[in-house]
């Protein structure tokens, strides 16, 4: 027998109860429904909506708002009108925040995320954004930024706020992706149990500015969020060193190993691998690249798990200039990545929530059992999961190599397998079979006094 087909066979065992009661049906690994989202993802689109974003000129987020045709303020007018007209399933409006001059915002600046919401059965959110504005730092672009002593004139009493900056790639590419993907998933006719939250940012090229006032609004309201899958540079293929990657995509997420960062990020090449079989994740064990950061930072600060997806390989010197045009972006490539994201973001959103393994005092509801040589995995139940799947893995692999389906449980014991030895995680499976989040028991970190010594 097969490894897939027997897993197929252990799901059945498990979940025949529920079928014998009507209670659910066990689709293939493909759900149509995912596979359908997958599907309409428009290439023709994507290159439609990109040329339009460029003929902004610039998206600075203190360019003009005052323009029809150019500068932040028609930008951001024309993505809430476009998604707005995508589908009346979704509630598009202005996420507003009045920023006071800091850092390199040199003025009072109002700053307007888009924000489209299609709402699911259940108030937890998923997030897929990019960021809409753009910047140009002259002639080197980011290339001058790299190299050493470089400095960023933003701050800077003269600079160019209305400079042309196309941002094609910069992050057109990520804006374009998520308005691409608000309409495909209003347009499915899904039903999801999470609600979706598709926004353009603003105020990312002056330090994260407008999603953090958004990820902080959304901590302080206690907003259930289980993911944000941003996109930041994802439709280039031709890097500056020349080597051309059209097959593969990286993927950034925060440690340490068994956040729920990397769990999505995991997630993420899991149903990739189903839906989008021809293009390879490439998972990055840190929160970004090396230096640099996205939006998905402002929700890791407080405390939601997120991605962030990167290009395989960029070019530097068309970044943050007059040189991040069209001509720049590969749109069947961005098809891809789009591709990606919808299979990742439809399949958790038709997912219960990951169950809770700690308790209410921020307890592990791991131990060792009765025997002391037993692993015993409790967890608080999930709503409308039907089982759980259990993984396990050495504490030295970043990946689970065990998985096990049991039932309609909260408590599993693992005979003669060490709670020393293992990495331990657990996810709910919902009536139709999709599979949440894997939520992983973390190892304490043991606390001790300083030593008190006389002399």
């Amino acid at each position: 027998m097969t490894p897939h087909r027997a897993h197929l066979v252990a799901l059945l065992l498990v979940l025949l109860p529920a079928l014998a009661h009507g209670q659910m049906a066990v689709p293939p690994d493909a759900d149509p429904r995912v596979s359908q989202i997958v599907a309409a993802v428009s290439e023709a689109r994507l290159r439609a909506l990109a040329t339009t974003l460029v003929s902004f000129g610039t998206r600075e987020s203190m360019s003009t708002t005052t323009s029809p045709t150019r500068g932040i303020g028609a930008a951001r007018q024309w993505i809430f009108d476009e998604m707005a007209r995508s589908s009346p399933r979704l509630q598009v409006s202005f996420d507003t925040h009045v920023i006071a001059p800091q850092g390199r915002f040199t003025r009072q600046t109002e700053l307007r995320n888009v924000m489209a919401v299609l709402p699911g059965r259940s108030p937890r959110r998923i997030y897929i954004t990019g960021h809409y504005d753009s910047l140009s730092l002259g002639s080197g672009g980011q290339q001058a930024r790299n190299a050493p002593g470089g400095e960023n004139p933003q701050a800077r009493a003269d600079f160019d706020h209305d400079a042309e900056a196309p941002g094609a790639n910069d992050d057109g590419s990520g804006t374009v992706l998520t308005m691409e993907l608000a309409r495909v998933f209003a347009e499915s006719g899904v039903t999801f149990d999470a609600t979706l939250v598709f926004i353009c940012w603003a105020g990312e090229e002056q330090g994260l500015v407008g999603s953090s006032a958004h990820a902080q609004a959304l901590a302080a309201a206690r907003v259930p969020v289980e993911a944000n899958f941003n996109n930041d540079i994802v439709g280039n293929v031709r890097g500056g060193n020349g080597v051309i990657d059209a097959e593969t995509v990286r993927v950034y997420s925060v440690g340490p190993e068994d956040s729920m960062s990397r769990s999505l990020a995991r997630y993420v090449a899991r149903t990739a691998a189903i839906h989008v079989p021809s293009h390879r994740i490439r998972l990055m064990a840190r929160e970004d690249r090396f230096g640099r950061g996205s939006d998905h930072s402002s929700f890791t600060r407080q405390g939601f798990p997120a991605v962030v997806f990167r290009e395989a390989n960029e070019n530097f010197a068309k970044q943050h200039s007059a040189a991040d045009t069209l001509e720049g972006v590969d749109f069947p490539y961005l098809a891809q990545n789009a591709r990606v994201n919808a299979a990742a973001a439809a399949t958790l959103a038709l997912a219960p929530p990951a169950p809770a393994v700690i308790d209410e005092r921020g307890q592990n509801l791991l131990t060792r059992g009765p025997s002391g040589y037993d692993a015993q995995l409790r967890w608080n139940a999930s709503p409308g999961a039907v089982a759980y799947r259990i993984a396990w893995r050495d504490t030295w692999t970043n990946d689970w190599q065990h998985r096990q389906t049991v039932g309609n449980v909260t408590e599993f014991v693992l005979p003669n397998v060490s709670i020393d030895d293992f990495v331990f995680g657990v996810a709910a499976i919902g009536a139709d079979g999709h599979e949440s989040l894997t939520s992983a028991y973390v190892s304490p970190v043991r606390q001790s006094a300083d030593v008190k010594v006389v002399k």
